[in-house]
Order: C-alpha cells, then sequence, then structure tokens
C-alpha cells in the first residue's frame, strides 16, 4: 500500500462489521490478526458471492464449491491485493473466473456443447424448489440462460447486484461502453424469450 494505514489496536475491536475494507485488508495481512479477519471477510461477502456464483452456475453444490475455491483463492492472494480497486471488487473478480472456469471444465469433462450445457442448467433450475415455486423467476431464469455466458454475466451484476457500470468494468476488465451495449442487448433478448414464451 502506497499511505501507512492507523489501524484501531485489534484488541479493542468489538465490533468486526465497523472496520473498513481498508483495515480489514491490513489486518488480513497481518500474521497476529489474519485468521479474524479473514473470518470477517467471509461473513461480509459470502452470501453475496454465492448468489452471484449460483446464479451462474445454478446448482447449489457447485455454486458451494466455486465459493469455497474464491476463498481459497482470495486468502491465498491476500499478499498481492492492490488497494486500487475496492475488497468487494476483487473478490467478485476472482468469484466470476472461478465460475467460468468451473463451466469451461464442465463442459470439457462431460463433453458437451454450450448449448447442451445451458438446457443442463435450465433443467436444474425446474428441479430447485427455490426456483421452480416461483413461475415467473424461473421463466426468467431461463431466459437468462439462453443469452451468451458474458451477456449473462453483465446481467446478473446489473440486474440482480445493481452495480455500477464502473465497478463491473473492474470486475470483467471490459470497458464501461461495452458493458452497457451488452447489457441492452442481454435485456433485449430476455424481453423478447419473455415475450415469446
Amino acid at each position: 500500500m502506497s499511505e501507512e494505514i492507523k489501524l484501531r489496536p485489534f484488541e479493542s475491536i468489538n465490533d468486526w462489521a465497523s472496520v473498513s475494507d481498508i483495515e480489514l485488508v491490513a489486518f488480513l495481512n497481518n500474521p497476529v490478526t489474519t485468521d479474524r479477519a479473514f473470518r470477517e471477510v467471509i461473513d461480509r461477502y459470502q452470501k453475496r458471492v454465492y448468489y452471484h456464483v449460483r446464479r451462474l452456475v445454478i446448482d447449489h453444490d457447485d455454486a458451494s464449491d466455486v465459493v469455497q475455491n474464491t476463498f481459497i483463492k482470495v486468502f491465498g492472494g491476500m499478499a498481492s491485493f492492490r488497494s486500487d480497486s475496492k475488497l468487494f471488487t476483487w473478490i467478485y473478480r476472482i468469484a466470476t473466473n472461478e465460475a467460468l472456469s468451473f463451466l469451461k471444465k464442465k463442459r470439457r469433462r462431460i463433453f458437451l456443447p454450450l448449448l447442451d450445457i445451458e438446457k443442463d442448467l435450465s433443467d436444474k433450475l425446474s428441479a430447485d424448489p427455490l426456483v421452480s415455486a416461483d413461475k415467473i423467476q424461473l421463466k426468467l431464469q431461463r431466459a437468462i440462460l439462453t443469452l451468451p455466458e458474458k451477456q449473462r454475466i453483465v446481467f446478473n451484476l446489473r440486474y440482480y447486484e445493481e452495480l455500477p457500470y464502473e465497478e463491473m468494468s473492474l470486475i470483467l476488465g471490459t470497458s464501461e461502453g461495452a458493458l452497457k451495449a451488452s447489457y441492452h442487448h442481454a435485456y433485449k433478448k430476455i424481453e423478447k424469450y419473455l415475450s415469446n414464451s
């Protein structure tokens, strides 16, 4: 980090939720406080990361595995984290890459083309009691699965997470203009799918 961060004494922190991400990173990089700080990272971000990943890989067990791998990489990569982005943004970037890697491996492992993987994911949606009970949500999720992978990620981040394009740009390494266009195309495709089904 370029500037010295004045940390509160570790022993005086009763409410870890009040610790800023900047302080949290500093605590993560201190061998004495690493474990407690990492528990806070998990408490703070695990649920959001899980739902982000779940919308990409659909299956609960697969999503849990990807999230676990994400936090293993976060823990292992803390020393290389640069504070030029938010901790949340960095974690989401890792989670997105892990989810995409998982889907790529799944395609190769079972030798399925993209459309068959999307059909497999759609079938899993129908079997998921949390989604299948809500017909509108099921229809929307099926529509999202018809999108190309990148558009699906952009749509999920914008629609569900309500992330600004600037932050999405940091997560995906794509220009804001390209993300806006991608979201617009995704929105139109989903609108068309919903009106035709």
